[in-house]
């Protein structure tokens, strides 16, 4: 038989069939997909396309760009973007040094032990958010317990300002942001290979060594997890900045809050949610890159 006669080698025809089987996959689990797709383009996607809209369109109507220009030109929303930054970033940064001991004490526990301290760690969410914002805001007011305690034991003589300012802003946050750090350190850790650290040991490494080169880096992706939570879920909130800030913390939702309620002003509110959006969105990229060689081991790729 002539060779431009033959028929195609057999291994081809078993390669296209299984081409041909993955796309009946993918078409297949896609199919089985497209209900919580849909679910999620109607109560994600929908509503920032709508904020986006309405950004660029006054409250009559019409298409503008003041609402963005009024960001740029006014100084007070540049205060107020940093304020919101700043208090993110020093909520992660303390939510990291509190937390980090307390997930490493957990993971040389006992399983037992390591499942009750868990459950301490989980029983603020018990609570309702504001619940437990007011009652930091009356630990901590001038006439509340930790001053008056604090000057009958002699620690100091008049009150301390730990409310309505950043100090009690910052004290409220990290009590409520701290259990999402812990949850992803204390998973990572305890995945990690106790025998490494042993190794490491027995090759003339002290404790302090063995931590540093050897954990320590094994666990920060579960440290680099939960301090990107705790950040982005921190450029959002509204109630602990407004109750313990007293009306001097201002950060984007508080403004937000206040162009709806009080100046009806849809426009602005939506300018300054899309921006806070893009933003948050910018800083999960470069977070991504930057934490690009970390796999789930914490060993480069």
């Amino acid at each position: 038989m002539d060779a431009s006669t033959a028929s195609p080698p057999l291994g081809d025809d078993h390669a296209a069939a299984l081409r041909k089987d993955r796309l009946i996959e993918r078409w297949l689990m896609l199919s089985l997909a497209a209900p919580a797709l849909l679910l999620v383009a109607v109560c994600l996607l929908v509503p920032i396309a709508w904020l986006f809209y309405l950004s660029f369109y006054t409250d009559a109507g019409a298409a503008t760009l003041i609402n963005y220009q009024r960001l740029v030109e006014q100084p007070s929303y540049a205060r107020i973007f940093w304020t919101t930054f700043k208090v993110s970033i020093l909520t992660t940064g303390i939510c990291a040094v509190l937390g980090y001991p307390l997930a490493y004490f957990m993971s040389q526990l006992s399983q037992r032990a390591a499942n009750l301290c868990m459950i301490l760690v989980l029983l603020p969410f018990w609570t309702s958010l504001l619940v437990r914002t007011y009652a930091w805001l009356v630990l901590l007011q001038r006439t509340g317990l930790v001053n008056s305690w604090g000057m009958q034991l002699g620690l100091w003589s008049e009150p301390l300002p730990l409310v309505n300012n950043l100090t009690g802003t910052l004290i409220g946050m990290v009590h409520i942001m701290l259990p999402f750090i812990v949850l992803p350190l204390y998973g990572s850790m305890r995945t990690i290979d106790r025998t490494l650290v042993q190794a490491a040991a027995n090759l003339g490494a002290s404790p302090v060594q063995s931590f540093w080169r050897v954990f320590l880096p094994l666990s920060l992706p579960g440290l680099t997890a939960g301090a990107l939570v705790v950040f982005i879920l921190c450029l959002g909130f509204y109630v602990t900045p407004e109750v313990l800030g007293g009306g001097r913390v201002i950060m984007v939702s508080s403004r937000i809050a206040t162009d709806i309620d009080t100046f009806l002003n849809w426009g602005s509110a939506s300018a300054l949610g899309a921006v806070l959006l893009l933003s948050t969105l910018i800083l999960l990229g470069i977070a991504s890159r930057l934490t690009k060689g970390l796999s789930v081991t914490g060993v480069g790729h």
